[in-house]
C-alpha cells in the first residue's frame, strides 16, 4: 500500500471530500488544495500533505483529480496564474471529475497536450451518498488508450467507470442525466404536492408510486418530501447533498448545448427556469430536492 504514489487531489468540497477519503482508504498518498483553507484541516490533520496552489499540486503529483463547482473554477484551476499546467510534469494524467462545458474540457485538453499532458473529462452522477460509499458512476471522455490508468484511480471511488468516447463526451452524458434528474424531481414533487393536497399520506404515496410506472430515483433514492425517507437532504432541512445553484448551473450547460446543436428541450428549459427562480428566492445553498417546498409555498403558480 505505502509504495502507490501520490495522487494530487484539487476541490474538496460536498463530493471532493469524500472522493479523497476513499483514495485515501484505497492506500494513495494525497497532495491536496483547496481555495478554502478549512476544507483541507482533516486531510492535513490525517497526515496528508497540503500545498497552496493547483501549480504546487502539479508540481509534487504525475496524477491529478479535480473536482471543482463551475466552468470558469476548472479554467482557473487548470490555466490561472498559479494552474495546473504552469508546472504540469509532461506524461501526467489530469483527470477533471468537474462538471462543466464540453467545449471548456475540450479547450483544456488541447492546453494540456501542448504541455505533454492527457487531460480526460470524467463527470461523476450519485450524489453525496454515492461518493461516500464510493459507489459513484463516472463518465470518462479522452484519449482512449489512458483510459485503463484514470479507471485504476476512479475505480477507488466509484462502481461504475463507463468509456464516453473523446474528450467532452463525458461532459455531454453528465449533462443530459442531471437534465433528465431535475426534470425527474420537478415531476415527483408535483406528484407528491398533488397527492398530499388530495388527501394521500405521503409514505403511502410514496409506497405506491416506487410499486407502479412513475418510480424514479427521485421518488425511490432521493424523496424530496420531509419525513417520508431518512439520509436524505428532505430529512434535514435540505442541507447538504448537490445544491440548486449548482443545478441551475448545469441546467444553463444543456440549455448552451442544445442551442448550438438546435436540440428542442421544452422541459428542460423549464426546469432551467424553476431552478434559476429557486435560486432568487432563497433556496440557492439548498438542495434540489428543495423543489417541493418551493413549490408548495409558491400558491400563485
Amino acid at each position: 500500500m505505502a509504495s502507490k504514489t501520490p495522487v494530487g487531489f484539487v476541490g474538496l468540497g460536498n463530493m471532493g471530500n469524500p472522493m479523497a477519503k476513499n483514495l485515501m482508504k484505497h492506500g494513495y498518498p494525497l497532495i491536496i488544495y483547496d481555495v478554502f483553507p478549512d476544507a483541507c484541516k482533516e486531510f492535513q490533520d490525517a497526515g496528508e500533505q497540503v500545498v497552496s496552489s493547483p501549480e504546487d499540486v502539479a508540481e509534487k503529483a504525475d496524477r491529478i483529480i479535480t473536482v471543482l463547482p463551475t466552468s470558469i473554477n476548472a479554467i482557473e484551476a487548470y490555466s490561472g496564474a498559479n494552474g495546473i499546467l504552469k508546472k504540469v510534469k509532461k506524461g501526467s494524467l489530469l483527470i477533471d471529475s468537474s462538471t462543466i462545458d464540453p467545449a471548456v474540457s475540450k479547450e483544456l485538453a488541447k492546453e494540456a497536450e501542448k504541455m505533454g499532458a492527457v487531460f480526460m473529462d470524467a463527470p461523476v452522477s450519485g450524489g453525496v451518498g454515492a461518493a461516500r460509499s464510493g459507489n459513484l458512476t463516472f463518465m470518462v471522455g479522452g484519449v482512449e488508450d489512458e483510459f485503463a490508468a484514470a479507471q485504476q484511480l476512479l475505480g477507488c471511488m466509484g462502481s461504475n467507470v463507463v468509456y464516453c468516447g473523446a474528450v467532452g463526451t463525458g461532459q455531454a452524458a453528465k449533462i443530459c442525466n442531471n437534465m433528465l434528474l431535475a426534470i425527474s424531481m420537478i415531476g415527483t414533487a408535483e406528484a407528491m404536492n398533488l397527492g398530499i393536497r388530495l388527501g394521500l399520506d405521503p409514505k403511502l404515496l410514496t409506497k405506491i408510486l416506487n410499486m407502479s410506472s412513475g418510480r424514479c430515483w427521485s421518488s425511490d433514492t432521493y424523496n424530496p418530501v420531509p419525513g417520508v425517507m431518512d439520509g436524505v437532504p428532505s430529512a434535514n432541512n435540505y442541507q447538504g447533498g448537490f445544491g440548486t445553484t449548482l443545478m441551475a448551473k448545469d441546467l444553463g450547460l444543456a440549455q448552451d448545448s442544445a442551442t448550438s446543436t438546435k436540440s428542442p428541450i421544452l422541459l428542460g428549459s423549464q426546469a432551467h427556469q424553476i431552478y434559476r427562480m429557486m435560486c432568487a428566492k432563497g433556496y440557492s445553498q439548498k438542495d434540489f430536492s428543495s423543489v417541493f417546498q418551493f413549490l408548495r409555498e409558491e400558491e400563485t403558480f
